[in-house]
């Protein structure tokens, strides 16, 4: 069963402790049939054919009102009971070992505590993560508590929907407003009620009120009427990661796949006037600097980074183009790499941009690790120093915490790279802003500008953009 971010909205654990002289099965339907969206059978004192009946009975119900149904902990009974997948805590199997238990179609939930273990989680194939205790609760008493900080940081580093267990109410729900969940597990607030149909109703009221912390991402650079690079790429590629974008324009251009047939830049006044704009209300999780084409806009966007101390800030140091020739003066450059770079979280580079900052030409691996050594002397960030015009490979060194690591790339044959550096930048952006690492941002916006020149797009009478949205359609559009 494909796993729908909006059925984990209210999602029922069930308890016998509640049933009193009703049977699980009744007050199940009753919440089914007002408005739960996902149940999770779990039995803990019974034997082993009375919790296999007991599931049968549930998968039965969950088809009927059409909501995913797991098993928690026991992979056995739920492959017994065809039930649609398994949920298991960090003291039981590991998750990988679950999933191939379960095998690729199954619905795999993993309950996590930490940011650490989410990620783990996310990596071994986990469909969704259950956060908790995020209030006291009676129902498990040797459930850790995890602050609704530690929920938010949560939400930001897995891309999988997280769900907020432990002592929930229709009290207290509302405390979880903004904290990125996909929705709550509930047992008693539910099955302890009188009236199971109206707190079940109230319930999936209040879920739906609840806002997601939506993360955002702003890009500073110039305009590409053909949409290909420059503020457009970068919109495409942050809406792909299901990120909120913004833009602050430092220039516009007139170009498209065939060449740039005129440039009109911003006044530095009014790229401070955008950047206020959007600080002092839309506050973001992440920034990608790209293109800056004077002295003024430079200091002007350094200014604001100094005034409003934004998180990430990745700048992609647009001073060369894919020709080699310069696009930037020497005085522009010279503000560059003494005023904007030194306020980046990771700058990246290509060859010809990392000779500039490094000093000497780079032809190889080991020039690049020198050329990273060189630039950290005068740079404390991490930088990226993308390999895609080495003539034996497509990789990356990226340059953190005082170490390389390689970051192997396949060389591609498709000749429409308009954009790629663009793209690529606000990727890791995008990455960054929800709470990924720095080496696992990389990694996953290389694994994303990968996929978007493996679609072939091919548009336009020159170097043709790429699809920014290749991700989206190979997701069946979710």
């Amino acid at each position: 069963m494909k796993l729908d971010r909006k059925s984990l909205q209210l999602y029922l654990v069930t308890d016998r402790s509640w049933t009193g002289d009703e049977s699980l099965a009744s007050q199940v339907e009753r919440s089914l049939e007002n408005g739960t969206t996902f149940l999770q059978l779990r039995e803990k004192n019974i034997e082993k054919d009375e919790f296999l009946r007991s599931a049968i009975e549930m998968k039965s119900l969950a088809q009927k009102y059409s909501v995913p149904f797991v098993i928690n902990d026991d992979v056995e009974i739920a492959k017994k009971s065809d039930a649609d997948g398994v949920h298991i805590g960090q003291g039981d199997m590991p998750a990988e070992e679950a999933r191939k238990l379960i095998g690729p179609e199954k619905i795999l939930g993993v309950s996590v505590r930490t940011v650490e273990e989410a990620l783990d989680a996310q990596r071994s194939g986990a469909d969704y993560i259950g956060v908790g205790a995020v209030f006291t609760t009676d129902t498990k008493k040797d459930a850790s508590g995890v602050s609704i900080s530690m929920l938010s940081d949560i939400c930001r580093a897995v891309d999988i929907p997280v769900v907020a267990i432990g002592g929930i109410t229709k009290d207290n729900i509302s405390k979880l407003n903004g904290s990125g969940i996909d929705g709550v597990a509930l047992i008693s607030a539910i099955l302890a009620q009188d009236d199971i149909e109206g707190a079940t109703r109230g319930l999936r009221t209040l879920c739906e009120g609840l806002k997601t912390d939506v993360k955002k991402v702003l890009t500073i650079a110039g305009s590409d009427c053909s949409g290909g690079a420059g503020i457009q790429a970068d919109l495409k590629t942050i809406a792909s990661h299901k990120c909120y974008g913004m833009s602050v324009i430092t220039a516009l251009t007139a170009q498209n796949t065939t060449g740039v047939y005129g440039v009109q830049a911003c006044s530095s006044d009014f790229v401070k006037n955008q950047m206020d704009c959007v600080f002092s209300d839309i506050f973001p999780d992440a920034v990608k600097i790209g293109m800056v084409s004077s002295v003024e806009i430079i200091e002007a966007i350094a200014e604001k980074l100094k005034e409003y101390g934004p998180k990430n800030v990745v700048i992609d140091p647009v001073m060369v183009a894919t020709s080699g020739g310069k696009l930037l003066d020497d005085n522009a450059i010279d503000k560059l790499l003494n005023v904007l770079i030194p306020l980046g979280t990771l700058i990246t580079p290509n060859l010809f941009e990392a000779e500039i900052l490094c000093g000497f030409e780079i032809s190889n691996a080991q020039d690049m690790i020198n050329a990273a050594q060189k630039i950290a002397q005068k740079y404390s960030g991490n930088i990226l120093i993308k390999g895609g015009h080495l003539e034996d490979s497509a990789n990356d060194l990226l340059w953190t915490g005082g170490k390389a690591i390689w970051l192997e790339g396949e060389k591609i044959d498709n000749p429409n790279t308009h954009g790629t550096g663009c793209t690529l930048s606000s990727a890791i952006a995008s990455n960054l802003a929800k709470g990924f690492g720095m080496e696992e941002s990389v990694r996953n916006a290389k694994g994303y500008i990968t996929g978007a020149l493996k679609d072939q797009m091919d548009i336009g009478k020159g170097s043709g953009p790429l699809n920014h949205c290749y991700n989206l359609k190979t997701a069946g559009g979710q």
